[in-house]
């Protein structure tokens, strides 16, 4: 038990500050929101009275305390209550079913597990408790449901869901959905692409009027919050960007967003192996990173095969522009920012 904790507390660095004195299970921190998403979302919460109905070892109890009017914590599991007695003994706890509410005017926060169930499609069955009954018991509640990022949002509708649908990611990387009932929401917000490391939310009440042109100086990969959020158009017309290709997430302008690492394009080519490996010799590249968006390409096979012996690095931007017979493939040879 002491050299599981030992290596769990070791584990757990990655997502908290400080977790030297915290007990988990593996599942419980396999699971388990990473600090700076669950202070994010306890400052959504600030004022509120609070109850984690799937509490756990008490992660999210954690950052609540400090933002929440009242907070409390529920879980059916009596190991991982016992452990977040452990964790966050200053908050109230009782073991009991999310699906069975034992408090009334409080809002709900939930974060069902997911089932290992190798489904391609996004079921509400698979998560526990199920995401459908849940959201029933919920009712006309406020209430926060964390879920995983590609949670399909047509099916969320289908279920009754017309609040707030929040992406978040950190350090680039898309680490969840929630779910903000609509008297949580803002108002007139239905979709939130929220980059914790970038310190920058977009929803889509905001504009969404980008043009389509062809590249200029920069190409940007939006970041995936605001991909999964269906919001590359809002972002492009907060920043001054356009689109390549309407239905390609790639942007292009001529300056980069503060802080967004970009692509400088230096050359542009209709996409062949030999065309592409011809034209990366005459920029010497020998290092080169691989994007690709549109079409069907490996980036690593590819590389391997490009079998490159220069000395510059240099990133690839591959896309397809256009539609039906118009549509091409197009490689961009960029500089990166950084």
């Amino acid at each position: 038990m002491l050299i599981e904790t030992t290596i769990l507390r070791r584990r757990a660095a990655a997502k908290f500050e400080d977790p030297s004195r915290w007990l988990f299970t593996d599942d419980a921190l396999q699971q388990a929101t990473a600090q700076p998403v669950a202070a994010h979302r306890a400052q959504r919460l600030t004022g509120a009275t609070v109850h984690d109905v799937t509490c756990s070892v008490g992660t999210e109890l954690a950052s609540l305390r400090t933002t929440a009017d009242f907070v409390m914590g529920s879980d059916i599991d009596e190991v991982r209550l016992a452990m977040a007695r452990h964790n966050v003994g200053d908050v109230s706890l009782c073991r009991a079913d999310a699906l069975r509410p034992v408090t009334r005017d409080a809002v709900v926060l939930a974060d069902p597990a997911r089932r290992g169930s190798g489904r391609r499609r996004f079921d509400p069955q698979d998560f526990i408790p199920p995401l459908d009954s849940l959201l029933d018991v919920l009712g006309d509640r406020d209430f926060v449901v964390k879920s995983a990022p590609g949670i399909d949002f047509a099916e969320i509708k289908r279920l009754g869901f017309t609040g707030e649908i929040e992406i978040i990611s950190l350090d680039g990387s898309v680490r969840e959905a929630c779910l903000w009932s609509s008297g949580l929401a803002e108002a007139g917000v239905h979709r939130r692409a929220t980059m914790l490391s970038g310190a920058e939310q977009i929803t889509d009440a905001e504009s969404d009027d980008c043009p389509v042109a062809p590249a200029g100086r920069w190409i940007v990969d939006p970041d995936g919050a605001v991909v999964r959020a269906g919001l590359v158009r809002h972002y492009a017309a907060r920043h001054g960007l356009w689109q390549l290709d309407p239905d390609i997430a790639y942007l292009s302008g001529e300056r980069l967003p503060e802080g967004v690492r970009g692509f400088e394009v230096l050359d542009e080519l209709g996409f062949s192996e030999k065309r592409l490996r011809q034209a990366l010799a005459v920029h010497d590249a020998g290092a080169v990173e691989i994007l690709v968006r549109g079409v069907d390409i490996d980036p690593d096979a590819l590389r391997k095969r490009l079998k490159l012996r220069g000395s510059a690095a240099v990133s690839v931007v591959l896309t397809r522009i256009g539609s039906g017979t118009a549509s091409r493939a197009t490689a961009f040879i960029c500089r990166p920012s950084r």
